[in-house]
């Protein structure tokens, strides 16, 4: 519609104020967004008060958390990964990958707060001691329940878990019995050892029996080039 026939329309434009005349170019000032005192102190942060990042890391170190709420986000995550993946070893891949960036956190983590004592591994079972002890009382306030050598392979040794916490608050149904969401864990383990140069494959597998229906084995495969500097070791 051109500028002549918006003049001859039948159409009034409304203005809200009556003494404004029609077609007569008005400027109306800017809105101002104004707050009450009540509505400003609420957006307000105190100045003592603080979130976690500004609390200091020792301050943490010995602080717990609840296992029901470990237990709801824990279960929140399985259910996330399963509704994304097409079967179990795709799922237990997810969790291991969860785990994994877990684990890299957690070993800077602890390593830090050791400070200038902080002792770098460089043998297999120094490694393997400090996860069974110092890692995993960190995450679940207990040391591993074992830690085996492989008998056949030179390469594999076993972390043994006789009732993994991960485990205890998911319902596995029938058609997913193979399932082992301790994959997470062997994740954060696995993350562990590559960060202090021992890298490897670790893999969680279920090994029932009749006094410990829960029990599960970290199964840990050091790289070679592990076994080569630990024969170099002597």
């Amino acid at each position: 519609m051109q500028r002549g026939d918006s003049l001859n329309s039948p159409f009034v434009p409304f203005s809200p104020n009556p003494s404004i005349q029609q077609g007569t170019p008005t400027s109306t000032p800017p809105l101002k967004h104004t707050l009450s005192s009540s509505t400003s102190s609420n957006l307000r942060y105190s100045s003592s008060r603080k979130s976690i990042y500004d609390r200091h890391l020792n301050r943490s170190q010995r602080s717990e958390l609840s296992k029901a709420s470990f237990a709801f986000l824990f279960g929140e995550m399985v259910q996330y990964a399963q509704k994304r993946v097409n079967g179990i070893a795709d799922l237990e891949k997810k969790l291991n990958l969860h785990g994994y960036s877990i684990g890299q956190r957690l070993l800077e983590l602890l390593l830090w707060r050791e400070g200038r004592s902080a002792k770098r591994e460089t043998r297999i079972l120094g490694i393997l001691q400090f996860i069974t002890t110092t890692v995993y009382r960190s995450i679940f306030n207990k040391p591993a329940d074992g830690l085996e050598k492989s008998r056949d392979n030179e390469d594999e040794y076993m972390l043994i878990d006789n009732d993994p916490m991960v485990n205890s608050y998911i319902s596995v149904p029938k058609e997913m019995s193979q399932l082992n969401c301790a994959a997470f864990v062997a994740g954060i383990i696995e993350a562990v050892l590559d960060g202090c140069l021992f890298p490897g494959r670790v893999t969680a597998h279920s090994v029932p029996t009749e006094q410990l229906p829960a029990k599960t084995v970290f199964l840990i495969k050091f790289d070679e080039s592990v076994i080569e500097r630990e024969s170099v070791l002597g």
